[in-house]
């Protein structure tokens, strides 16, 4: 079978092996592809893979040998499910595969915002404390988390590990949950939406995407924070209102916010959080230890396999 990889630099910038699905059929990887080369570089593909490249319904209908849409990821919003199915055209996804390391980045956008390691670091060798009258000084209000409310929106697994970690700090936990029957842990309050916000020192939002969420953390909801509050999203960009977040910074109606995600990737230098105040940013890195790589590259393997053997797995529909 042919094989096309759309996008394989950010799965695979060169420290992992595409030996094992080259075992597979007759590979093409390509690090990065423009929406308007996607179709011509799937010419011909039985299976593609893709990670952030859309492949559309108008895409799709251009390919008539393609049988097998693999997503590199768990969210699959890059591909028109319809219209693969509508073709015949089995999709998968890759759950679970990140879980730990992004509940460890959720806890180091955390860290930084109560600790500011890497702040007084840049201080240290910028020669401020060589320079200073005192052992010791901080630049920054510095906050303990025990005793703090952690309010987890969304208690799927990652939500679950973040909660686990927040025990361990000796946070208080609640939660807003559409199952809180089938996933009640122990040392967890489920409470609605609202509420959770208003009682937080912390939220993180660990909620998929969805049409009914998108934005939904604006300016009536984060004013109902407590102005020490913290935010985290590690989960998908376009669930704050940007704007709403910036301004809520700017004005101190929260205390600051951790963010993995944006509503556009890479962000136009415009955006108003990259000059908001107290927020701290990164790159959509929460999925990219090398660990939690490896463990993707072996779920996008044994997907093309399941699928070539008849058998297909985590099919999205």
């Amino acid at each position: 079978m042919n094989i096309t990889v759309l996008d394989g630099f950010t799965l695979n910038p060169g420290d992992l092996s595409w030996d094992a699905l080259k075992a597979l059929g007759n590979v093409k990887v390509f690090d990065r592809t423009p929406p308007e080369m996607v179709a011509e570089r799937a010419k011909g593909a039985n299976i593609v893979l893709t990670n952030k490249a859309i492949v559309s319904a108008e895409t799709i209908n251009m390919l008539p040998e393609l049988q097998y849409i693999g997503v590199i990821a768990t969210g699959y919003n890059v591909v028109d499910i319809r219209a693969a199915t509508a073709r015949n055209i089995t999709v998968s996804n890759v759950p679970a595969y990140s879980t730990a390391s992004v509940a460890q980045l959720t806890f180091a956008l955390l860290l930084e915002l109560c600790q500011g390691a890497g702040l007084h670091s840049a201080s240290v060798h910028k020669g401020e404390w060589a320079g200073s009258g005192d052992f010791s000084y901080w630049k920054m209000p510095l906050t303990e988390l025990h005793g703090k409310t952690l309010a987890i929106i969304g208690f799927g697994q990652i939500g679950q590990a973040v909660a686990r970690i927040a025990m361990a700090f000796g946070m208080q936990v609640i939660a807003s949950h559409k199952h809180p029957e089938r996933d009640k842990m122990e040392g967890v309050t489920f409470k609605d939406q609202a509420t959770c916000f208003r009682e937080a020192d912390v939220v993180s939002l660990h909620c998929p995407l969805n049409a009914e969420n998108k934005g939904f953390v604006n300016a009536a909801l984060l004013s109902a924070m407590k102005p020490s509050a913290f935010l985290i999203n590690t989960s998908r960009g376009p669930l704050v209102n940007e704007p709403d977040l910036a301004q809520a910074l700017n004005n101190g109606t929260i205390a600051g916010a951790g963010l993995d995600v944006l509503t556009a990737e890479p962000p136009p230098s415009d955006n108003p959080l990259l000059s908001a105040k107290n927020c701290v940013i990164t790159p959509h890195i929460a999925w990219a230890s090398k660990e939690a790589r490896s463990r993707l590259m072996d779920k996008v393997v044994s997907n093309v396999k399941a699928f070539q053997e008849g058998k297909p797995v985590n099919i999205v529909k």
